[in-house]
């Protein structure tokens, strides 16, 4: 009898919802299934319900007989901040108390028997792209995503780059101009992400014009002309569009992919973003292209996956990994 092929299962722990799915290693991606992420219970339970996740995608995935398949290996996506070499979290916010210090690579491998290779979420969205979606064919590229907070990686060659501290594509704490003074979620002050994350465009619309209004609000307002939210608007998109800028001359991608929350919600944000990235490049670098996100939320599962296939493909002959 022929055997069974050996599968790769992709999770994206999210702060609000996880996701996890069979990828193969031609980037198809099976059905992905979502649990919520029970972050504010701890660490405990996060890893509890990633493992229950796990098992319910390989039985989804078993033979008609019941069979289910061998694991290759399993590959995690998650918030905060990854040592990438241990599968240890070295940093996160107050979404994922106690997150900081878990070995969820240790943990998972431990459960499965198998290898787990854990990214930042915003790199393995990036390796997604640039396997499979808006950055394909491209040597290097640079992700950025604007949501809740900003986020970038840069991809060489098919492959996140963490850096020398798990800290590259920190985007969101780059010193920014126009956020000068501004109070960042980081405990200092004019950092990119005080102006130009979706709770920082729906605060300081808040504080001109009174009320909740959230952001998808304000961006809609931004689109429809009023002054205040288009003000808003843009001087986040703008400062962003400085932060892709200083990043792009000091990386010189081939591609900037935009992903996130924002990017497709509001083109008062996205022109004025091609404008401030345009503005502030010099000429050899002006035409760069900046692409939006073409995968959505299966990008980070595609990258999370690819990690698994290149370690696999990294091995000699007749190794184990």
């Amino acid at each position: 009898m022929p055997m069974t092929p050996r599968v790769v299962v992709a999770v994206d722990i999210g702060g609000t919802k996880t996701a996890a799915a069979t990828v193969t290693r031609d980037a198809q991606v099976g059905p992905i299934q979502h649990v919520p992420t029970p972050a504010a219970a701890g660490p405990e339970a996060v890893i509890a319900s990633v493992a229950d996740l796990i098992r319910s995608v390989l039985e989804q995935a078993s033979d008609d007989d019941g069979t289910v398949p061998p694991l290759l290996g399993i590959g995690v996506a998650t918030a905060g901040m990854v040592d990438t070499r241990t599968g240890t979290i070295v940093a996160a916010n107050s979404t994922f108390p106690g997150w900081p210090g878990t070995a969820v690579g240790k943990r998972l491998s431990g459960l499965f028997e198998t290898k787990v290779r854990v990214q930042h979420d915003v790199a393995a969205h990036g390796a997604g792209e640039a396997w499979a979606g808006a950055g394909r064919g491209a040597t290097c590229a640079l992700m950025v995503a604007v949501g809740t907070g900003v986020g970038s990686a840069i991809v060489l060659e098919g492959r996140s780059r963490g850096g020398a501290h798990h800290a590259a594509g920190e985007m969101g704490h780059m010193p920014s101009r126009l956020a000068a003074s501004m109070p960042c979620p980081c405990g200092r002050t004019g950092h990119l992400e005080a102006i130009a994350s979706g709770p920082a465009i729906a605060s300081r619309y808040q504080a001109i014009r009174g009320g909740d209004a959230q952001t998808p609000v304000v961006l809609a307002r931004a689109d429809a002309g009023e002054p205040d939210a288009v003000s808003v608007v843009r001087d986040a998109a703008t400062a962003l569009g400085e932060a892709i800028a200083g990043s792009v001359t000091v990386l010189d991608p081939e591609v900037v992919i935009l992903g996130g929350g924002i990017a497709r919600a509001s083109q008062t944000w996205l022109t004025t973003l091609r404008q401030s990235v345009h503005h502030e490049l010099v000429a050899p670098l002006r035409e760069i292209p900046l692409r939006l996100s073409e995968l959505e939320g299966a990008a980070p599962l595609l990258g999370a996956a690819r990690a698994v296939w290149q370690a696999d493909d990294d091995m000699p002959a007749g190794g184990r990994w």
